[in-house]
Order: structure tokens, then C-alpha cells, then sequence
């Protein structure tokens, strides 16, 4: 009986929509959402993880000291020393990243007596990548050019006493080791060999207090000069996250676009229900056309170079999974494009053919919809859908 009255009501409203179509026309007001363009800048930006970016670097070079009356006699010479460098560092973005390095070696001076100690040079230094700075980032790219600033701390020990000029506090013996706080500046120049590994030559400049070779006479400013080169080791590969604010201006008219479409068909809908339940009771059942399906609206975006459903867009793929379970009947076209502005046509075309495989494989291996309802057709880059070149990574479902 309830199926009966349900039918009689449907026949009824079909029979007198076209009677009522002025009348609902003027009593629903579709309410279409309003956007309102926010100025945005098209700049990409970069980041890294944490996580990312980090390296070991491990080098061997030389020391030249520029001390206190290093040639008080004039035939004196400098001491050219042999160093070792370990230091471990981290790029928090494509242009500035930090270090710390250590270096030992042997200090050796000559100012009437010769005068040799041991050193630790301890540092932490803040790196500019000036390339991707001036070029743009770039994660594999073979040159890189980075000078740095650094401050640290010096131990050196193992100084004669004998001929030491520095006394104790309490001045009864001389002291035999120092301890200063140098700042550092040098240029880094980094060769990629592969992806995990650099080569890197590198000359820095340290600046110590006057009592760094134990003897505070002379200038108050005592320096040493590093020539020195070796490995850099990647924990991971260099790799930066971009981000453009304009790439989802497209997707969200896109969105605001379907809720208008589905807000027209409600207030459609609703007017023929209000134009038949106002012919109640209805006499006789008129047997109407099988109802049209609903529009197939729902897209799957991709990112560049890409065929992976992201997370994202996975919620469209099931969107449409369950519209073809409603409509057992339709067929869908699975449409994919590539962005002409990169790649060529060639590639383009099997790019967007691999597109419109991966959204057919996760409506038929997820979602269980039979393959002979799916017809892939890959569209390359020779069609461009939309105006702006980012939105045409896409696949868009149609009927046959």
C-alpha cells in the first residue's frame, strides 16, 4: 500500500511539473556560494624536515699561523702543519644550513725559539648556499658555492715552558696551554659526485685573543689560515619540499563550482516535490521514464610528474566508486591530461595514460566496480582542459 501511494505521488508529480514550473521557479532561490578573490602571490616556497638534509663531512689539509714576532729575526719561516676535520651539519632550508667541525693539528711557531703545541679548533658555523640563493633551490645540483661564519672555542697544549711568556695567575710556573674563543669566515666549494656523496674543498680563516701561541706581545689579533678538503657523506639524499598557495586557487573554484551544481539540482528537486505534493491526492498513477542519472562531478588531481593518488584525492576516487554502485547501468570514461609546460608530448601521453590506469585500478581492486564499465582515455598534454597549466594534472570522469 505505502509503495502504491509513493508511486502515485511520483506519477503525479511528473504529470503536473510542467504546470508548476513558473510557480516553483519563483518560490526557491537557489543560494550560490560567493568567492571572494584574496590577493595571492605565485611564489614557490621551500622547506626541508628535520629529519632531512643532514651530512658528515671528514677532510685532511694544512695550517699556516700568523702569530706574534713569527719572524722577529728575519730568517725565521712560517710553519706550514698538517690538519684533520670532522663536523656534522644540517640544511634547515635550500639556502642557510649550520655545521659543527672540529680540527686537530700541530701548532708550531718561531719567534727567536721555536715553539710547537698541540690544537683543538671546536666551531659552529652558519652556512649560505649562495647558488640557490641567486639561482634558485635545487637539490642535485653539481656546484655549490658556501661561504660561512662561525664562532668557537681553541684549546692548545703541550707548550714549552721553558720559553713560555704567559705566567700563571698565581706566577709561580709558566703556562704550558690556552684556551680562546675564535671567530671563523671561509668559502666552502662542494662537487656532487652522486647522490650521497660530495667532494669539497674549502679555506677558512680563524681569529684568536693575542695569548693563542702562549705569548701575549704584538698585535692583540692572532690568526691561522686552512686549506683543507675531503668527503662530504648524505644521511638520506638532499631533497626540499615546495609549496605554491596558487596551485590550489583552481581546485577550490573547482569545489565551490560542484557545490553550486548540487545546490541547483536541490533546489530543482525540492520544487517538483513542493509541486506535487500540492496536487495531492493525485487520481491515477502515470508510469514515468526512468530517472537520469546525477552528474558525475568529481575530478582526482595529481602532482607534477606523477601518477599517485594522494591522500587527498583519494576521497574523489571513492566519491565516484559509490555514484557508479547507484547507477549500475552508466559507463564511465576515465580521461587523463598532463601540464604542457612540462615535459614533452610524448611522455605527456603515457604519463596521463598511467594517470587514468591508477584511478581505474583503485575503483576496481578497492571499491570492486567491474573493469568493463571503465574506458581509459589518455589525452597527453595536446588537450589542456583548463586555462591555467597546473590543473590539467587531472583525471575527469564523463559518460559515454
Amino acid at each position: 500500500m505505502k509503495k502504491n501511494l509513493l508511486l502515485a505521488i511520483v506519477g503525479c508529480g511528473g504529470m503536473l511539473l510542467s504546470a508548476n514550473t513558473a510557480k516553483a521557479q519563483e518560490a526557491v532561490v537557489v543560494e550560490e556560494s560567493v568567492v571572494t578573490e584574496v590577493p595571492v602571490e605565485c611564489k614557490t616556497n621551500y622547506s626541508t624536515s628535520w629529519k632531512d638534509n643532514w651530512y658528515i663531512q671528514l677532510g685532511a689539509g694544512m695550517m699556516v699561523p700568523y702569530v706574534d714576532h713569527y719572524n722577529v729575526d728575519h730568517h725565521a719561516k712560517r710553519h706550514i702543519t698538517a690538519i684533520y676535520n670532522v663536523g656534522v651539519g644540517h640544511w634547515f632550508s635550500p639556502y642557510l644550513g649550520v655545521r659543527a667541525t672540529g680540527f686537530y693539528g700541530k701548532l708550531h711557531t718561531d719567534w727567536g725559539h721555536y715553539n710547537k703545541a698541540n690544537m683543538f679548533n671546536g666551531n659552529i658555523d652558519l652556512q649560505w648556499d649562495m647558488l640557490n640563493s641567486l639561482c634558485g633551490p635545487k637539490a642535485d645540483r653539481a656546484i655549490s658555492i658556501i661561504p660561512y661564519v662561525g664562532l668557537g672555542v681553541a684549546y692548545t697544549w703541550g707548550f714549552n715552558g721553558d720559553i713560555a711568556m704567559i705566567p700563571t695567575d698565581q706566577g709561580r710556573h709558566l703556562k704550558t696551554k690556552e684556551v680562546t674563543l675564535p671567530v671563523a669566515a671561509g668559502l666552502q666549494l662542494r662537487l656532487r659526485l652522486c647522490d650521497y656523496v660530495d667532494f669539497f674543498a674549502e679555506a677558512r680563516a680563524n681569529f684568536y685573543g693575542d695569548n693563542f701561541d702562549n705569548v701575549a706581545s704584538g698585535k692583540p689579533i692572532e690568526s691561522t689560515l686552512m686549506v683543507y678538503g675531503g668527503l662530504s657523506f648524505n644521511l638520506g639524499k638532499r631533497s626540499y619540499k615546495a609549496y605554491n598557495p596558487c596551485e590550489y586557487v583552481d581546485y577550490i573554484n573547482s569545489l565551490n563550482n560542484q557545490v553550486n551544481d548540487l545546490r541547483g539540482a536541490l533546489a530543482t528537486t525540492s520544487a517538483a516535490l513542493a509541486a506535487a505534493e500540492a496536487q495531492l491526492p493525485c487520481p491515477e498513477v502515470v508510469e514515468q521514464p526512468a530517472p537520469q542519472a546525477a552528474p558525475l562531478l568529481a575530478t582526482v588531481r595529481f602532482k607534477i610528474n606523477s601518477a599517485v593518488i594522494s591522500d587527498e584525492e583519494a576521497v574523489n576516487v571513492y566519491n565516484v566508486a559509490q555514484w557508479m554502485k547507484a547507477n549500475p547501468q552508466t559507463k564511465v570514461y576515465v580521461q587523463g591530461y598532463a601540464d604542457k609546460d612540462t615535459g614533452t608530448a610524448a611522455y605527456n601521453m603515457e604519463l596521463s595514460q598511467r594517470r587514468g590506469q591508477s584511478v581505474v585500478d583503485a575503483l576496481v581492486n578497492q571499491y570492486g566496480i567491474d573493469p568493463s564499465r571503465l574506458t581509459i582515455q589518455a589525452n597527453g598534454s595536446d588537450v589542456q582542459p583548463y586555462d591555467t597549466n597546473d590543473w590539467n594534472r587531472i583525471v575527469i570522469f564523463t559518460q559515454p
